[in-house]
């Protein structure tokens, strides 16, 4: 199976989609189906996406890539301290 990705812009319209969907009377199953995804998916992203707008969901997922890149530099700052304490105290 094909895993599409899609953007944070994307999701927001096509959940605002399914809103407007569901608000006309359609069943979760039949708004999922019109805007191409499984029910799972819908949820999920109503869940981690539901009532943001579009630029919201920009700064979240550039905060998430910060995170990321912080948290790898933390990661190389402790190794390399580790390695440090371990040659000073002579057990190489």
């Amino acid at each position: 199976m094909v895993k599409k990705s899609h953007s944070p812009e994307q999701v927001i319209n096509k959940l605002r989609e399914a809103e407007i969907l569901l608000n006309q009377g359609a069943t979760v199953g039949e708004a999922c189906r019109k805007i191409g995804v499984t029910e799972q998916t819908y949820y999920r992203w109503r869940k981690e996406y539901g009532g943001m707008r579009i630029e919201q969901a920009k700064r979240l997922k550039d905060l998430e890539k910060e995170n990321a890149r912080l948290k790898k530099l933390v990661a190389d700052i402790s190794l390399d301290n580790a390695i440090l304490k371990e040659v000073a105290e002579g057990n190489f």
